[in-house]
């Protein structure tokens, strides 16, 4: 019992997790423009009540809610919200250990733009007109999601879908994208870059884009010499 009790224990100091939030109501339809700053992974996802949640969480950093400031700036219709390093924490530090949570109102969100750099993101269970990824993100997982999303940057994307995703649009410059999807008979596939190339692969192969007529939901490539690859499981 001593051993397994110190083992639980163990565990548990190891699991436990630092959190800060930050609530606001909103109360009619917002432009949202959101910097995050860096951060070890983000979480994108609409909420379930009329407020905008930013969740920081961190197992190593106790006094995250004093390390970093959430500074909100309402405008009319639009809603300007800046993450702030207050005590200088490094952008290496962030992005080993602070993890973001945004959570959206559903009947108040319309366009969200969202600056960060980050090497997990989250897009899940969400649902608006239209979101804007603005930054790096190693690895971007999208699940469930009704709308617009477009992803801007200079880096490389790694992009995993499942389930559904209504209009992806990527705007790269001299940059790759990789996006594994389940089936390539839900997606019509588009390159309106300048000098970009689209790639379909099945099984490894590479194979010519068929025109699915019937596809809800849609890929694109833009930007400038740029390069997206589509990965399809079946």
């Amino acid at each position: 019992d001593e051993l397994v009790l110190e083992e639980v224990k163990k565990q548990e100091e190891k699991l436990m997790v630092f959190e800060s939030e930050t609530v606001y109501d909103i109360d009619t339809g917002k432009h949202f423009d959101i910097n995050l700053g860096g951060a070890r992974k983000i979480t994108i996802k609409t909420g379930v009540d009329e407020k905008i949640h930013i969740v920081l969480s961190s197992e190593s950093l106790a006094e995250i809610g004093s390390l970093f400031k959430v500074k909100l700036d309402e405008k009319r219709n639009k809603l300007d919200v800046e993450l702030v390093n207050k005590k200088g924490v490094s952008r290496f530090e962030a992005q080993e250990s602070v993890d973001i949570t945004l959570l959206l109102p559903e009947k108040f969100t319309e366009h969200t733009e969202v600056s960060a750099s980050v090497k997990e993101l989250f897009i899940e269970d969400l649902r608006l007109s239209r979101l804007e990824y603005d930054g790096d993100a190693e690895k971007v997982f999208i699940r469930d999601t009704e709308g617009s999303l477009e992803f801007t940057a200079k880096t490389d994307y790694e992009i995993f879908i499942s389930g559904n995703c209504t209009k992806l649009d990527i705007n790269q410059f001299k940059a790759k994208a990789i996006v594994h999807i389940e089936n390539a008979d839900n997606y019509k596939f588009s390159n309106n870059g300048k000098k970009c190339n689209l790639i379909i692969r099945k099984n490894g192969e590479t194979v010519e884009p068929e025109e699915n007529e019937n596809a809800k939901n849609t890929i694109n490539v833009s930007g400038i010499f740029s390069e997206l690859i589509v990965e399809v499981e079946r």
